[in-house]
């Protein structure tokens, strides 16, 4: 029997693996449905990757004895070797984080579409947070290149938090109003 925790596989897909799924699976499902099963399946290989990230650094300490910085930086590391882009991390509250990134992989710079945000990396933030942090961890993006803003901005926190955030951008709130209003 092994006792080792085997980790996750993993292979490399084209990016534009993201648009041929969304657009296929709206085709058969409709739009609402679509974005439910690709965050889903976003949040379920989130949850999987969370192993390959609890490995030791050159302090021998795992991710969640990190300093925030490191853990921010090998977080940026993971997602940069695996050509999803270059992520910036700031905490703009003490309820809410900020990961942002004006390369992320799913957004579809030609596409410009209001409605459109990236479903996957969305689920897979929060499966991938919540298994790092052993709670639940709700995840938003607040801006999307594929909607043309200029960066992709994805919004982190319990699930109450990012509920209050939503809602007061709903309302029309700026993100620093609805952030300092939290």
């Amino acid at each position: 029997m092994n006792t080792k925790a085997e980790v996750p596989r993993e292979i490399a897909v084209p990016v534009s693996v993201f648009r041929v799924l969304m657009a296929e699976l709206e085709k058969t499902a409709g739009t609402l449905p679509t974005v439910h099963a690709l965050h889903q399946a976003g949040y379920q290989a989130g949850a999987t990757a969370a192993p390959g990230l609890v490995i030791k650094d050159e302090k021998d300490e795992t991710m969640m004895e990190m300093e925030e910085s490191a853990f921010w930086n090998k977080l940026t590391e993971f997602f940069q070797e695996r050509g999803w882009g270059t992520l910036i991390h700031r905490s703009p509250s003490s309820a809410v984080g900020i990961l942002c990134s004006s390369n992320w992989a799913e957004a579809s710079i030609d596409s410009n579409d209001p409605t459109a945000s990236c479903f996957f990396s969305t689920g897979f933030f929060s499966g991938l947070l919540s298994e790092l942090a052993g709670s639940p961890i709700a995840v938003l993006e607040i801006e999307c290149r594929t909607r043309g803003e200029d960066a992709c901005e994805f919004a982190f926190g319990s699930e109450g938090a990012i509920h209050r955030l939503y809602r007061r951008l709903l309302e029309g709130v700026d993100l620093d109003g609805a952030l300092t209003a939290l």
